[in-house]
Order: C-alpha cells, then sequence, then structure tokens
C-alpha cells in the first residue's frame, strides 16, 4: 500500500509540533525567551560600540568578566534552586533578566554597563539551573529526553525569530531605534516570567511548600559524586563542538581557504534550519545510559568526519572549497544533535531528585572547565599548526568520549548507592502528590 505525499508530509509536520499540553507549554516559554535574548544579541555589538561607547576591547573585557562571574555563581544559584524551588527562582530570575533589559538604554560607560552585566550574570546563573531543574523534575522520567528535543528546537526558532527583529532595527539606521530596542527583549522576559507562573509546580516545588525541602537531604552530595563532575566535564569537552562551529570553522573559511566570505550566512542559516527541523528526530533512540554512550560516539564521529573534511579544504579550490566547508558544517552540526541527546539524557538519569538545582550547578561549573579553554586552542591548532592541529583538535574529542564510559559507570554506581531511581522520592506526602497530579492535568498551579 503506497503513502501519498500529503500524508508523509502531515506527519512530518506534526512530528515538529511537541505532542503533550506539557511540552507545548514549555516550548512556548522557550520561544518567548529566545525570540527576546535573539533579538538584542543580534544587535548588541552596534549597541555596544555605538551606543553605549565602548570600544572593541572594552566590550571584549566586560563580557569576559560577567561570563567569570556567572562561572563562580554556578554552584551556589544551585544551592538556591533547592533551598527556594525551581519554578519560583525560575520566574523571578526571569523578571531580573527583564528589569536589565529595561536598564540597558541608560547605560553610557563601561562601569555602568559592567554592573548592569552582572546583575545579568546573578540572574543568568540561577536561571539556567533553575529552569534545567524543574524541566527535568517536572517531567515524567520517559518523556525528558523527548521533550528537551522540542524545547531545543523551540530555542532555535525563537532565536531566528529574534534575529529577524534585531535585523530589522539594525536595518533602520537609527541610533535611537537600537538604544531602546532592549525594551523589546523586557517586554517578552515579562511575558515569559508571567508564563512561568502560570506553569504546575514541580514536584521539588511542591516539597519546599510542604516543609520538606528544608532539611538538607541525608547522604554525599554533587562535590563528593566524582562520576557525576567527569561525565559533566566530558561532555563540556563535547560541547566545543560550538566552538568549531561558531568560530574555528568561521575563522578558517575566511583564512586558511578561498571561499567567499558570504559563504557564512549559509553556514549559520543551515545549522540553524537543522536544529530547528531535527532534534526530535535524532532524539528517538536514547531511551537510557547506554543509548547515551551511542550517541556520545556517533557525536564524536560527526566532530572527527567534520575536522578531517574542513582540514583538507586548505588546498581546495573554488566549489570544491565551497562545497566542502559546508559539508563540514554540517557534519559537526551532527555533533551538535547527537551529544544533546546524550546530554538530556544524562541529566535525567544521574541527578539526585532531592538536589538537583546543586547538581546542575556542579555540572555548570564542570561543564565550563571541560570548554572554556577551547577558543584559544583550537583556533591556535588549526591556524598554527594546520592539518596537525585538526588532527589534535579530533583527538582530543575522541579521548573525552573514551573517558565518558568509566565516567558513567562511576556515576551510575554513585546513584545506585546514594539515590537508586526505584526508590526516588516523588513528593514529600500523599496530599503534595495529589496537588502536583492534579496541576500537571487539569492546568496550572496557582502563581
Amino acid at each position: 500500500m503506497s503513502i501519498s505525499a500529503a500524508t508523509v508530509d502531515r506527519g512530518f509536520w506534526r512530528r515538529l509540533v511537541p505532542p503533550t499540553p506539557m511540552s507545548r507549554r514549555l516550548a512556548t516559554q522557550s520561544i518567548l525567551f529566545s525570540t527576546g535574548e535573539g533579538a538584542f544579541n543580534t544587535g548588541s555589538a552596534v549597541f555596544l560600540t555605538q551606543v553605549v561607547g565602548m570600544s572593541a576591547s572594552k566590550v571584549g573585557l566586560a563580557l569576559t568578566i560577567v561570563n567569570v562571574a556567572e562561572f563562580l555563581l554556578a554552584y551556589p544559584a544551585g544551592r538556591l534552586v533547592d533551598h527556594l524551588g525551581p519554578k519560583r527562582v525560575w520566574a523571578a530570575t526571569t523578571w531580573g533578566r527583564a528589569a536589565c533589559f529595561l536598564a540597558l538604554p541608560f547605560v553610557g560607560s563601561f562601569e555602568q554597563y559592567l554592573t548592569v552585566g552582572l546583575f545579568f550574570a546573578v540572574f543568568g546563573s540561577a536561571g539556567h539551573s533553575s529552569y534545567q531543574a524543574y524541566v527535568v523534575d517536572v517531567l515524567p522520567r520517559k518523556e525528558r529526553v523527548e521533550t528537551q528535543a522540542y524545547l531545543y528546537s523551540a530555542l532555535n526558532l525563537g532565536f531566528t525569530l529574534g534575529a529577524v527583529v534585531g535585523g530589522i532595527a539594525l536595518a533602520t539606521g537609527s541610533l535611537d531605534v537600537i538604544r531602546w530596542s532592549p525594551w523589546f527583549a523586557a517586554l517578552l522576559m515579562a511575558v515569559n516570567g508571567f508564563w512561568i507562573t502560570r506553569l504546575p509546580a514541580a514536584p521539588h516545588d511542591l516539597r519546599v511548600r510542604s516543609g520538606a525541602a528544608r532539611v538538607r537531604p541525608s547522604g554525599p552530595g554533587p562535590l563528593r559524586n566524582r562520576g557525576w563532575i567527569l561525565v559533566t566535564f566530558c561532555l563540556g569537552v563535547l560541547w566545543t563542538n560550538q566552538t568549531l562551529l561558531n568560530v574555528v570553522i568561521p575563522l578558517w573559511l575566511v583564512e586558511a581557504t578561498d571561499a567567499p566570505h558570504v559563504l557564512l550566512a549559509w553556514l549559520f542559516g543551515t545549522n540553524t534550519v537543522l536544529c530547528i527541523f531535527l532534534p526530535a528526530y535524532t532524539s528517538k533512540g536514547v531511551r537510557d545510559l547506554r543509548d547515551a554512550m551511542r550517541y556520545v560516539w556517533i557525536s564524536t564521529a560527526f566532530f572527527v568526519v567534520s575536522c578531517l573534511i574542513t582540514m583538507v579544504t586548505h588546498s581546495t579550490v573554488g566549489l570544491v572549497t565551497v562545497l566542502l566547508v559546508w559539508l563540514g558544517h554540517v557534519t559537526v552540526t551532527g555533533a551538535e544533535l547527537f551529544v544533546s541527546g546524550a546530554s538530556w539524557s544524562v541529566q535525567a538519569e544521574l541527578m539526585d531528585p532531592r538536589r538537583r538545582g546543586e547538581y546542575q550547578g556542579v555540572g555548570d561549573v564542570s561543564r565550563a572547565l571541560g570548554s572554556m579553554w577551547a577558543p584559544a586552542l583550537f583556533t591556535f591548532l588549526a591556524m598554527e599548526w594546520g592539518a596537525d592541529g585538526w588532527l589534535v583538535i579530533a583527538g582530543i574529542v575522541v579521548a573525552a568520549s573514551a573517558l565518558m564510559g568509566p565516567s558513567l559507570g562511576m556515576a551510575t554506581r554513585f546513584r545506585d548507592r546514594h539515590f537508586p531511581l526505584d526508590q526516588q522520592p516523588v513528593v514529600a506526602t500523599e496530599a503534595v502528590a495529589g496537588e502536583a497530579v492534579a496541576g500537571e492535568v487539569t492546568g496550572p498551579a496557582a502563581p
């Protein structure tokens, strides 16, 4: 029996829509957030240099200080999330970001921007930990990886929409429009914060309400879970595909190939489109940690192939160079898609549900340690060592993947000793459990 093209078409588009009411509500939140962020980020360089009046070196210094602050705040922010509940912290930090965007048009110096930037760092650290803790906590275990794939697509869609809005602001050529453009992001952040309050309370939020979360959980925390630290460090190394994608391959294209510079727009466009349409498909094969490890190796294979393809474009010419550089970018996008699925599975399976915020904070720190060195090292290796440098880059990621297997084993044994999955608490009492079920089935909890 043949299947009509229309039926296949409908099935394809239906797969792009999150399948459950909760996943659709979370996807809406993701689009609100990333549209606002994307709109500002698109014109941020012009805003900071021409509106605020900072030099490029001062912009770089300010952003570096903000990034370091966010890194240092990750662990205490995670502890705060566990203490106050992920939904409450997530909504509050979203409104905090809205306030920061509201303040930006009045910034007129390096010192003023750095002050606002440090507030962004505070809200960014706590917001990321609370978002991740909430998503993993509120979803049934079997839905976590699939739903996060849809959220990843929604984020990329929002960033694309935001880039369009930011591009329109830039196209006006008016510094007044650019000066006040952060208020568009502020508006979306404010709406986003309200949307978050309408989501149901996660089980940990309910434990906070009942008072059960005020007592520090028994047993060792994530700082003593060497397996978790190593796993997240290895994931940080694997996520250096983003350094390849956004830094090294573009620089290589400009400095080491004869490809036209306009190809960069096609490269980033291809990545965005693939990351909107494919996560729901590529995540389908991840059901447990064994699948996650398989996805790690698939991601690594794509990464290595990308390095090998890009490496040879130094000596190709014309259309061959264009096609190979594009193919190198497509394969590194494959590395991104498959390591995403592995990362979501690790989050779902290896975090203590009583300490998800704390685990997220420790994971953020170790992931950063696994990737923060990559822009400088990978750029040096590729641009100075040429083919040998690309082989070293590939070797670093292969080594991280090889370490990932025993690290997962350590983290799994730690979990089974201290918080086995079949004994993980969901809510503090039967009454609270009933509220959680009602919140998820019938509608949002009261803000």
